[in-house]
């Protein structure tokens, strides 16, 4: 299921709208003109804004119609916060895949993130000085406005103090949020990047505890639970993600693969009774599927896993063989490939295992435009992959700092 679209670009950055922000726009609009009336009195009394309620109250409809022009314009202010953050790490080489509207706000997917504290750290301060500015123009603008024009006055002003207070919120030292950026920045000054990182979502998991507990016993505000929840959540995954990275520094597929000669393959014409059969005694859930030639060569022509064929019923597995289900659009790998990039590799595909390929016609730092470019034939077999083999590896890598081809670990996978 589709769960964003695009509906623009800026900058050559794409725009897109995740479908959660089609729900959370009527959702703000419909608070903002709930509470028009108590909003306009506190702007009137701290800003001397001089906004006639009863003209924006006149008809039922008009609360809810400037609610969602004021609840648009704070998604915009929303966007040119990342916008910020997007273009500075552009400034320092990093690509931007695109900028997300969603539940909880934007968010923008840097490609990589920096692990310079320097660069951190001007990327991080960027959005919300944005925010700043967004609320500082708004707030000129509203001076600027004619008494009289009481919609427009509102929303200004409105943006004004949303937009700073924005800038406010996001600078909490709540790690992954920009604060906790900040914070992992200077940590990283003085300490390795993986232990900065650690030390910042300790301190950005404690923050959403209390964020979460405060939003549950005090005002009872589901938004500030739905935020407290994604801090908890992206915080402990993005500490994960770069210890993970750390402790596989130059740790190759080739170190944590099970080679080819200990590898279990199965032929094509093997029936789908035999295969459940062998699945069950070897406690193997995948299998390369290999053709043998009349040379006695192996070529690899495919992969079959549990779930394919678990399609077949059960009274019909003995007329089914390994050729109907197997999958011939293969994921495969690099022996020479980082860890990581296993990792990524199959975090993007929803699969549990790669084919570790090698030959003249396989790539080996880059995706194939055609997912089935790495088909049949494409390279020769030397390994199999799998996520339990990397889940091992980081295992024996934080408890003895080192994994070596030689001792590589062998799962059944």
């Amino acid at each position: 299921m589709i769960r964003s679209f695009r509906i623009g670009s800026l900058f050559g950055i794409p725009i897109k709208l995740d479908l959660t922000f089609l729900l959370v726009l009527p959702l703000f609009a419909y608070l903002i003109g709930l509470q028009l009336g108590p909003v306009i009195e506190i702007l009137n009394a701290s800003m001397g804004a001089g906004i006639d309620a009863d003209s924006l109250t006149a008809e039922w409809w008009l609360p809810y119609a400037v609610g969602l022009v004021a609840a648009i314009g704070l998604f915009v202010g929303v966007v040119l916060h990342e916008l910020g953050h997007s273009l500075t790490a552009q400034r320092y080489g990093f690509p931007i895949d695109s900028i997300t509207l969603w539940l909880f706000g934007g968010v923008a997917a840097l490609s990589e993130m920096p692990e310079d504290w320097r660069q951190e750290f001007t990327i991080a301060i960027a959005g919300p000085i944005v925010s700043i500015l967004v609320g500082v123009v708004s707030y000129a603008l509203f001076l600027v406005t004619p008494v009289g024009f009481d919609g427009a006055r509102f929303v200004l002003a409105y943006l004004a103090i949303l937009n700073v207070a924005l800038a406010g919120f996001n600078m909490l030292p709540a790690f992954p949020m920009d604060g906790g950026r900040v914070l992992r920045a200077f940590l990283a000054r003085s300490k390795p990047y993986a232990k900065a990182t650690q030390q910042a979502a300790g301190v950005g998991k404690f923050l959403a505890i209390l964020m979460g507990l405060f939003g549950l016993l005090v005002s009872f505000n589901i938004i500030l639970i739905g935020v407290a929840f994604f801090v908890y959540i992206a915080a402990s995954s993005e500490a994960q993600q770069v210890t993970m990275k750390a402790a596989f520094q130059d740790v190759t597929v080739s170190n944590i693969m099970t080679p080819v000669s200990d590898l279990h393959t199965v032929e094509p014409d093997t029936t789908i009774a035999d295969l459940l059969q062998r699945m069950f005694s070897e406690r193997h859930t995948g299998y390369p599927v290999v053709e043998t030639s009349a040379t006695d060569e192996e070529r690899l022509i495919g992969l079959v896993t549990l779930s394919d064929a678990r399609t077949i019923d059960p009274v019909e597995r003995d007329a089914y063989t390994v050729e109907d289900v197997m999958t011939t659009d293969l994921k495969t790998i690099s022996p020479e490939s980082d860890a990581m990039t296993a990792i990524e590799r199959m975090r993007e595909n929803n699969i549990g295992r790669l084919l570790v390929v090698e030959g003249p016609n396989h790539r080996s730092t880059e995706y194939a435009s055609d997912p089935g470019q790495h088909g049949r034939g494409d390279g020769d077999l030397v390994g199999l992959i799998s996520r339990t083999d990397l889940m091992t590896a980081f295992d024996i890598v934080q408890k003895s700092g080192a994994v070596t081809p030689a001792a590589h670990p062998r799962t059944a996978d």
